[in-house]
């Protein structure tokens, strides 16, 4: 299912276009300014943004921008929206790369017209999107997720398959990689301790042989 942020400070533009979304079986998560907006990108991470063009805080023109500045956001789609009789910067809105502007109050026709093509292309774009991976996942792994990106987001079930063979081909490895930083740092406290432990075993055996 795909995820749409819409930000707009309208109580009836959200109420509206959440219905309308929400009824052509959309997830829609509704914010009223800007700076939120930028701020629930991670955990929604939709594949449309709705955006106000004169939010709060940060305007669409600069939610716009950072989305298509950020390459974990480079397959979300930005429509900016406007009042009936609120201008429009054409120059602005070609800078930041918008997809597209709709009038408030929304038509719903239209409004699925215009977004239904932007939201089909965002998930297909997101399904080749390659995967970032840390360093500190072992090899294995990281060539595991690095081959499967486009299944990733389509069958769960093949990813646990695909985690699960990575893991036990990386197992043995992190099993001896463990096994030598363990032997490392319990050797120096065992050679501290063992003159200690000779001590106590020699003087306890000396008492057993006196009784």
């Amino acid at each position: 299912m795909s995820r749409i942020l819409l930000a707009d400070d309208s109580p009836h533009a959200q109420r509206m276009g959440e219905r309308i979304l929400l009824e052509e079986g959309y997830e829609v998560v509704t914010v009223t300014d800007g700076e939120t907006a930028l701020i629930r990108l991670a955990d929604v991470d939709p594949d449309l943004v709705l955006a106000d063009v004169f939010l709060p805080l940060k305007s669409g023109y600069e939610v716009c921008e950072h989305i298509k500045s950020h390459p974990r956001y480079r397959h979300a789609r930005v429509v900016l929206l406007a009042g009936p009789l609120e201008a429009v910067d054409e120059q602005e809105f070609q800078r930041v790369g918008a997809d597209g502007l709709l009038r408030k109050p929304f038509e719903a026709s239209l409004m699925l017209q215009t977004l239904r093509p932007l939201i089909e292309a965002a998930r297909q774009e997101r399904d080749h999107l390659p995967v970032a991976v840390p360093e500190s996942v072992p090899p294995a792994v990281a060539a595991a997720v690095e081959q499967a990106p486009a299944v990733a987001r389509v069958d769960p079930e093949r990813i646990r398959a695909a985690i699960t063979l990575a893991l036990d081909a990386a197992l043995p490895v992190l099993a001896e990689q463990l096994s030598q930083r363990l032997s490392a740092a319990v050797a120096p406290a065992l050679d501290a301790a063992l003159p200690e432990m000779i001590e106590q075993l020699t003087e306890r055996v000396l008492v057993a042989l006196k009784e």
